[in-house]
């Protein structure tokens, strides 16, 4: 016990140099907007093509509807931790490349706040940004990398005001720094560099209602909205002479509020259970990112990008033999598949993904915490023409700590 709190506390020392670990991004597309996007699923759910809207587990911590909040254990305090290993092959115009990369993804919590009400706060991923590329240029070259990362800091609670319906709320912080380097290699080493900075709120509605088909069946139906808005902060691009060691000139210094926006945000998912043993879901998802404001930063950023609106549909299925048999059958299995027409659209080529996952939820000897571990195959690429095409085999480890903080002992 005194183990699992003293690690709590060294990931809350973590949680404060957030972006140092928080990248996962190793591709070019994460040059586009704001980056590659995350998804808020846990270890558990990416095991499962990342559903998560009609989830109702007391165990496990589900931000992807913070209506879930209401159906926390109420004699335990949940921590989950999430990590993602990234290993990319790629081919653009014949050329074959490989990449890695990974790192600390999310840290959330789950608690019970009264009967009906619970609550969780944590840190999660919006986007991400990482690359390294060149080119050869008539008399030079040219080299292009990117890093950095927008998190949200949040503060959630999920109410059940009657039997079977629940609501909830995630309040976030959006904080984060982006920056897209270009060096250009010829008689002297030129340096341009486009910087996001990010600071902003941020809200996440959400709504579930069950329905007890007998008593081992029950299905659950969730809900989920984020409304457009506009996104604040600053951005800039600078010039440096690298071989002079001086800066030359910052331009286009801009607030970026009215300039930058986010999109409204639908997801609606259904899930079925069969007692402890059986659960399935499948979710979609639909962003109006065209309707987004963005203004690209002139001479910095292409001028043939644009958004354009994201939809995403996944499913997954959960199945324990015995939650309480031998280890192996206690242990949750898990798989699922998910489809992806994402934001990002370039020469009027849309950027899309697709994947396979499969898991397992491992129980830990003596506690009631659990270790996710996972592998995600995933094939980017662009459509109609085919920039650049990728195959991702990621590698996702997360632990569910739960500890029973409100149990109180009997005075013998």
């Amino acid at each position: 016990m005194k183990t699992y709190r003293h690690f709590i506390i060294a990931l809350l020392a973590l949680a404060g140099s957030w972006h140092a670990g928080a990248q996962t991004s190793v591709t070019p597309y994460s040059r586009l907007g704001y980056g590659i996007l995350g998804e808020n699923a846990t270890g558990a759910q990416r095991q499962m093509g990342g559903v998560g809207y009609a989830g109702q587990d007391s165990r496990q911590v589900n931000t992807m509807n913070p209506a879930s909040y209401a159906h926390t254990d109420s004699l335990t305090f949940l921590w989950n931790v999430g990590i993602d290993l990234t290993n990319v092959w790629s081919k653009e115009n014949g050329k074959s490349g490989y990449s890695f990369g990974g790192g600390l993804d999310y840290i959330t919590s789950g608690f019970k706040i009264a009967k009906n009400l619970g609550g969780s706060f944590g840190v999660v991923p919006f986007s991400s940004v990482g690359y390294s590329f060149g080119n050869n240029l008539n008399g030079g070259s040219e080299s292009r990398i990117g890093e950095g990362s927008i998190s949200e800091l949040y503060l959630g609670a999920g109410w059940e005001p009657v039997k079977h319906l629940s609501l909830g709320a995630n309040f976030s912080y959006m904080f984060g720094t982006i920056d897209n380097y270009t060096y250009i290699y010829s008689t002297t080493t030129s340096l341009y560099d486009r910087v996001m900075e990010v600071r902003d709120w941020n809200v996440h509605l959400g709504v579930q209602y069950s329905l007890e088909l007998n008593r081992r069946d029950r299905v659950v139906v969730g809900l989920t909205y984020s409304p457009r808005k506009s996104l604040h902060g600053h951005t800039w691009g600078t010039y440096y002479d690298v071989s002079g060691d001086s800066k030359l000139d910052t331009v286009g210094y801009t607030k970026m509020g009215g300039k930058y926006q986010l999109p409204n945000t639908y997801g609606v998912g259904v899930s079925y259970r069969h007692g402890n043993k059986l659960m399935g879901e499948i979710d979609f998802t639909y962003q109006d990112w065209s309707k987004a404001k963005y203004t690209p930063l002139e001479g910095f950023e292409s001028s043939t990008f644009k958004f354009d609106n994201r939809w995403k549909v996944a499913a997954g299925l959960q199945y324990v033999p015995n939650y309480r048999g031998s280890y192996l059958k206690r242990t949750a299995y898990r798989v699922g598949a998910f489809y992806n027409h994402d934001y990002q659209n370039v020469g009027g080529n849309n950027v899309r993904d697709y994947g396979v996952s499969a898991g397992v939820g491992l129980p830990a000897l003596g506690s009631k915490t659990v270790i996710n571990l996972g592998v995600e195959w995933r094939h980017r690429y662009s459509s109609p023409a085919m920039l650049i095409k990728e195959n991702y085999l990621n590698v996702t480890l997360s632990v569910n700590f739960n500890e029973m903080w409100f149990w109180k002992n009997k005075i013998r």
